[in-house]
């Protein structure tokens, strides 16, 4: 697939630097069998783009960078989900509220909180409310059996899982760890408390923003610790910074030249499950850099997505080939208005040629490209 380029490309070609050099060692001999060494200059390029450099971030925590804009776009749509919209305003509110919440069970700096939890905003509030504090967010798959969301549990030496009522009784059947005495279980939907359970409303309804504990963050704090899709064996932590999420937002959405030029008037698919990084990085934080909207959807479903992204005039779609197989090749999506698309985005894994043509006949007005994540 053609990558995506809106400018010349005479624009980004490489300009040589003046030459430093370093120093190094030759060696000689001489007639009498006798070796010297002597010193000569290395020449070494650096080869660098005509277009200014990025800004990055070298000493704001994650949350301080992707909010960092707030106040322009503050009464804009943040969340979409579930009939539903949260602007900015509320979204870094409850944000706050969480870290509150999550503060007075004791969660503090350093210390690891899962997040067991399909696509929802509650997953937003987690992951930065638990930044705001200087806690680490684990994201887990829900769908995961028992055994594997201990595994994880163990390796990340979790204290707290945010989930959903349906996936509790997966916390309740190990012998090794018992809710209440080794973990925490906080329920999102909880509105009848099931037994060692606590209740997320109540969390951020009876907390108070303004009492988040004062807390240094660096930038080279940990803030996440996603676990890989154990391609290689069984899954392995990932330790991410504060700076460097911040850094691979700002390739991605900041400077003049950027790799996704987001607008605020975007409203990007997050269908893509948040605790994949993809999604996470590349859907959820560029949006919130860029003041953009996110329509949320908890799982896929193709007549599903295809209104959705009718009804709120989706821009930018973050998809995987399974997808835009669906949206190529499923015959009720030509019932939908898929106009207001400009820009698709897949990756996990190559797009060939024919799945591009068949998914460029649907939606003829966007531009197309592929990432990469390994």
């Amino acid at each position: 697939m053609a990558a995506m380029q809106t400018k010349p490309l005479t624009h980004d070609l490489p300009c040589l630097s003046s030459p430093t050099t370093a120093p190094s060692i030759t060696i000689t001999a001489t007639t009498a069998g006798k070796t010297t060494a002597t010193t000569t200059p290395e020449r070494e390029h650096i080869f660098k783009s005509r277009l200014p450099d990025i800004p990055i971030s070298n000493n704001l925590p994650l949350h301080s960078y992707l909010f960092q804009n707030l106040s322009q776009h503050s009464d804009r749509p943040c969340l979409i989900s579930a009939g539903k919209t949260y602007s900015y305003a509320e979204t870094h509110l409850l944000c706050r509220k969480t870290a509150a919440g999550l503060s007075k069970l004791g969660v503090k700096k350093g210390d690891v909180v899962m997040i067991l939890l399909q696509n929802c905003p509650e997953f937003v509030f987690t992951f930065f409310g638990a930044s705001m504090i200087g806690a680490i967010s684990t994201p887990a798959n829900p769908f995961y059996t028992s055994c594997e969301i201990f595994k994880q549990l163990k390796a990340s030496n979790s204290k707290w899982i945010i989930t959903q009522s349906q996936f509790v009784h997966k916390l309740q059947s190990n012998s090794e760890f018992k809710i209440g005495e080794d973990f925490q279980v906080i329920a999102i939907d909880n509105d009848k408390p099931t037994e060692n359970c606590l209740s997320f409303s109540d969390l951020i309804q009876l907390s108070d923003e303004l009492e988040i504990s004062e807390t240094q963050i660096n930038a080279d704090d940990p803030v996440a610790l996603p676990f890989s899709s154990g391609t290689t064996g069984l899954p392995k932590g990932v330790i991410l910074t504060h700076k460097s999420l911040s850094t691979s937002v700002a390739q991605q959405v900041d400077g003049e030249n950027p790799n996704l030029y987001l607008k605020t008037e975007d409203v990007l698919l997050c269908v893509l499950p948040m605790f994949h990084i993809f999604s996470l990085n590349s859907v959820l934080m560029v949006a919130l850099r860029r003041g953009s909207g996110i329509l949320i959807m908890p799982k896929f479903e193709i007549t599903a997505m295809a209104e959705l992204i009718q009804k709120h005039r989706v821009s930018v779609a973050m998809v995987v080939p399974p997808l835009v197989l669906a949206l190529a090749k499923t015959p009720a999506v030509a019932e939908y208005d898929l106009s207001s698309i400009r820009l698709v985005m897949s990756g996990a894994a190559p797009l060939g040629k024919e799945l591009e043509d068949a998914l460029r006949s649907r939606v003829p007005q966007a531009v197309l490209g592929q990432v990469s994540y390994r």
